[in-house]
Parts: structure tokens; C-alpha cells; sequence
């Protein structure tokens, strides 16, 4: 087949303009274009009065070879890329040893299935419950403030990314194809198919938790095995090998293989980690506060009279800011129509994140408005505490908690309240969507210094590009700490730490990853370390 790119046309063209397009760019005769299948589908919405859909298609036609000969110099009209995912390895018969994954969110379920498809056997640990089980702990939170530490936005089936917008984008690298793969698993599991297409594909909660719980099947069925309310509270590591992992109730698991999958909040096993000497180093991430404004703003902004087509859904942004104080201010996990929520999971802790369902229909849009922090923002000596943009975070997610009124209220405050530097004392005409609730203050007090001063300088700025983004009663709601580890677990080419053979850190737990897609995608590349190693274990003699 070939591709074709650039492809563009109305919004709201007739279904037959596709194939009109495509025979006038090849300069083909009909009967010689013999299948059209959308590859991607975006839009281009910089003229709002004449925003343009922007295709790749990969179409079938008689002779290939002679259409690209003809068209050699238009570099628009390339061979399609082979993107049929190929397994590195298959279990040999006998083999005994299995690996182990720590943790079930993407990266953790795709290096799980990846595993059990290669015949490996995988024993999954997962410290949470179940995601049917975690939802009704979550709302526990989110209706009646009661927090399961074990058991939330964070922890448990599915991972942080179960309650989130779902989005499925990412600006990763993938030379191989892999997100092709996870978008393809995610189908088989029940995700709309429009994902294998739409530029910027999301789910949404509801159909997160029925593809969590279908993935949970296959990997089973291929005779992998998953546990629940299975914290690992030690490894047990021999002359820099590991040789195991021991369970909080003192379940011992041998195993030579483990991928660490434990996403960016497992601050008690970072610890363990780094007790046991598993190579650490702090690393950048962001802080930050969440902003809602009226969906119908957004859109139109965005979209002018063309708000509300189908095709276009609700508008999202994205936007960056460079201080005059050195700080970039940028916004991050943007959601239309979607809800401010409750992302803590230690008690005494307020965290804000974002979420949306599928069909994005709500109110509001949020995004998060964060501040870009590095190392030298750490308290105390990074390099004997490579931990200590963890105790950053929990600083700022306690003054959260505090300024909020110690009930898991969040601190929330209106926009042009706080760029006044006073506080607010009641919404406007935009209602915050946080539960189980807000408690109107002044939230200088909930972030360091340079980043309130920061995003008062970038909210007008942004308000330059998006008119009314900041508008008095839009709500700021506090604080956003967890957009990404403060932490690598770094690790060498074979995808090990870098001084404890077998430990294979993967994901945003180990500093390697940024959402649902890369995520998962990183899952499969240690899926596939893992196997290689196994074979090459057996072929020594080892394993079985």
C-alpha cells in the first residue's frame, strides 16, 4: 500500500471527497484506486472560519511501484510502513523461572500481556484491589472524604491513568511501531476503534475500567497470573542480582526477572529502593495548580461558529509561557468537559488531577497550570538524598491539605482574585467540580514563591492567545504536584538498573515515561528485555 499525507480538506466535506482527493493527487484512473483506509485524522484550526481536515491514508491501487516511479519527487506519497508487531521471543518448553511485574497500570499491564502472548508466564503484583473494587474506594473519597491508602486514584488496577481523561497520545519516539500495538490491544479489549485513527484519541474513565478488566483477562488465560492487595515491601537482591521480591505480609516470590512498574506515587517503595542501593537520581518535573473554565469558552476560542461539531469534539489547548523570573510556566493534562478530582493517596495530603469521560460532555474544561521545577529546587543535598524532590512534593501536598481545611477540601481560589493577591471568599459564575469539596483561600500559600509569581505572570499571557482564559471567576484549585516522578531509576541499554541486574525499572515510576501511551509502550520494550534475557537464561541451562 502507500501513504499519503497532508491530505486536506473542509470540515464537513461528503464522505465521496476522500476518494476524489486521493485520485486527483496519484493522477489515477478509479478503477485503478482499489481501497482507501484513514490512517490519521486531525484537524487544523488556526482560521477558524475555515478549519480543515488534515488526513493519512493508506490506499491500495493496481501497480504500486509504477505510482510511486511517477511520483518520485512528491515527498507526500511514500510506501507504507510495515507496522505488524512481531514477537522478539517464545517461551521454550520447560522453562520454569517467571518473571515478575510490579505494578498493573499501562506500562505494568502491557510489559504483563506482552509476557503471557510470549508465552512467559507472567506473575503480575499489584498492591491496589481490583478496578472494580478501587472505583468504589475512589468515590469513597471523592464523596464522603474517606481516603484508602491503599486503594485510590493512584493505586490499584489500571493505574493513575484508569482515572484521567484517557488520553492516548504521546510525542515519544517509536521507530517500531509499538504504540500501534497498544492502541490495537486496547481495541481487542473494548476501546472505540476511532482510536487507530483520530489525532488525539482518549477513552475516558467508564471504558477504562472494562478494558482494564478484558486485559485482565487475556493475561490470565494465557497463564499469567495477577494479585491483588500485594504490596512489595523488599527485593531481595544477591551480589547485585536480583533474586526475589518479599511481600508486605512476608510472601516470598523467587524471581531473576522483575519489571518495576510502580508508577510516579510509590514514594515507600522509591524508598526501599534506595535503601536496598538501587541506583536513584533526582530528576525534573512540575508543580503546579489546576484551572477550570467554561467548556463553551474553549470552544469557541478554538472554534468559532464551528463549536460543537462532532467530528471537532469539545476543544482542548495547550499552551507555554517563558518567565521573565527563568521559570516556563505551561499547561499539562488539559481535559474538556471534564472535572477537577481528588488524586491523593497518603493521608494528611490534598492532590488535584484531571479527568473526563468519554464523551467529554461536561461544564467544564481544566487543565493543569504547572511551573517546570529542576534539582536545584530541592531541599538539602540531591545527591546524598536523591529522594528529596519527593519530600518537595509532600511538602506542598500537606499545605494543601492545611489551607483546604483538613478535610481533603482543596484550596481554591478565583483568577482574578488570585492575580489581585487576595482571597477569595466564593465562586463566580464558574462552579469548581472538585469533590468532596473546596474551601475558598488565598493559595500563595500552597506553592513556593517563584512559581505563584510565575503563573500570575503567564495567566495573562495565556489569556493573549485563549481571550477570557484569565477571566476573574475562572477557578484555580490547588495543588498539582504528581505530572511525573521526581525521580530516574536509571538504566543502562539492556533496559536494567544500572547496578542491580535483573531489575528492570519502566514507566513514570522509574522517570521513563509521561501518560497512558508511552507508558505502555515502554511496558513492551521491557516486556521484551525481559524475554530476550529469559531465552538467553534458558539456552545457558538456566530456568528450568
Amino acid at each position: 500500500m502507500l501513504r499519503l499525507t497532508e491530505v486536506k480538506l473542509p470540515l464537513g466535506h461528503p464522505e465521496e471527497a476522500l476518494r476524489a482527493t486521493v485520485l486527483r493527487r496519484l493522477a489515477l484512473p478509479a478503477e485503478q484506486l482499489l481501497r482507501v483506509v484513514i490512517h490519521r485524522r486531525g484537524y487544523d484550526a488556526r482560521k477558524r472560519s475555515a478549519i480543515a481536515l488534515i488526513y493519512t491514508l493508506d490506499v491500495e491501487v493496481q501497480d504500486d511501484a509504477a505510482v510511486l516511479a511517477r511520483l518520485q519527487g512528491d515527498q507526500r506519497v511514500r510506501p507504507s510502513p510495515d507496522m505488524t508487531y512481531r514477537f522478539v521471543a517464545r517461551a521454550p518448553e520447560g522453562l520454569t523461572d517467571r518473571p515478575v511485574v510490579i505494578g498493573t497500570g499501562p506500562c505494568g499491564l502491557l510489559a504483563g500481556l506482552l509476557l503471557a502472548q510470549m508465552g512467559f508466564r507472567p506473575i503480575l503484583l499489584e498492591r491496589g484491589k481490583a478496578v472494580r473494587e478501587r472505583t468504589r474506594d475512589t468515590w469513597g473519597l471523592w464523596r464522603k472524604g474517606e481516603l484508602h491508602p491503599e486503594s485510590n486514584v493512584q493505586f490499584g488496577e489500571g493505574g493513575a491513568g484508569t482515572f484521567s481523561d484517557g488520553k492516548l497520545y504521546s510525542q515519544i519516539k517509536d521507530p517500531h511501531h509499538h504504540g500501534r500495538k497498544v492502541l490495537e490491544e486496547f481495541v481487542r479489549a473494548g476501546a472505540p476503534p476511532e482510536i487507530l485513527y483520530v489525532s488525539k484519541p482518549h477513552i475516558g474513565t467508564f471504558k477504562l475500567v472494562t478494558m482494564v478488566e478484558h486485559m485482565r483477562a487475556s493475561i490470565e488465560a494465557l497463564g499469567g497470573e495477577i494479585r491483588f492487595n500485594s504490596r512489595v515491601a523488599d527485593l531481595e537482591i544477591d551480589a547485585g542480582q536480583v533474586r526475589g521480591v518479599v511481600l508486605a505480609d512476608g510472601t516470598h516470590i523467587a524471581s531473576r526477572h522483575v519489571v518495576l512498574a510502580v508508577g510516579h506515587s510509590a514514594r515507600d517503595t522509591f524508598g526501599m529502593l534506595h535503601a536496598r542501593g538501587v541506583y536513584i537520581e533526582p530528576k525534573a518535573f512540575s508543580i503546579g495548580l489546576r484551572i477550570e473554565h467554561p467548556q463553551s469558552l474553549i470552544d469557541r476560542c478554538r472554534f468559532g461558529d464551528h463549536a460543537g461539531d462532532p467530528i471537532l469534539g469539545a476543544a482542548d489547548y495547550k499552551l507555554v509561557h517563558h518567565c521573565a523570573n527563568g521559570r516556563s510556566v505551561y499547561s499539562f493534562c488539559m481535559c474538556p468537559g471534564g472535572t477537577v478530582v481528588a488524586a491523593t493517596s497518603e493521608p494528611g495530603r490534598v492532590v488535584t488531577n484531571g479527568m473526563s469521560q468519554y464523551s467529554r460532555n461536561e461544564r467544564n474544561a481544566n487543565a493543569a497550570i504547572v511551573v517546570g521545577i529542576t534539582p536545584a529546587d530541592f531541599p538539602g543535598d540531591v545527591t546524598a538524598n536523591p529522594l528529596a524532590g519527593i519530600e518537595l512534593q509532600d511538602h506542598w501536598e500537606a499545605a494543601a491539605f492545611q489551607s483546604g481545611g483538613g478535610q481533603y477540601a482543596a484550596p481554591a481560589q478565583r483568577v482574578g482574585d488570585f492575580l489581585a493577591g487576595r482571597a477569595s471568599t466564593g465562586p463566580g459564575s464558574v462552579l469548581p467540580s472538585y469533590t468532596p469539596g473546596v474551601h475558598w483561600t488565598d493559595l500563595a500559600a500552597c506553592l513556593p514563591d517563584y512559581a505563584i509569581a510565575a503563573i500570575r505572570e503567564a495567566l495573562p499571557a495565556f489569556d493573549r492567545k485563549i481571550r477570557g482564559f484569565a477571566m476573574d471567576d475562572a477557578v484555580l484549585t490547588g495543588v498539582e504536584t504528581r505530572t511525573s516522578a521526581p525521580i530516574r531509576i536509571t538504566r543502562g541499554p539492556d533496559r536494567q538498573s544500572l547496578n542491580t541486574r535483573g531489575l528492570y525499572p519502566a514507566g513514570e515510576g522509574a522517570g521513563y515515561a509521561g501518560g497512558i501511551l508511552s507508558a505502555a509502550v515502554d511496558g513492551i520494550e521491557a516486556a521484551e528485555a525481559v524475554a530476550l534475557s529469559l531465552l538467553a537464561h534458558a539456552d545457558q541451562g538456566l530456568g528450568r
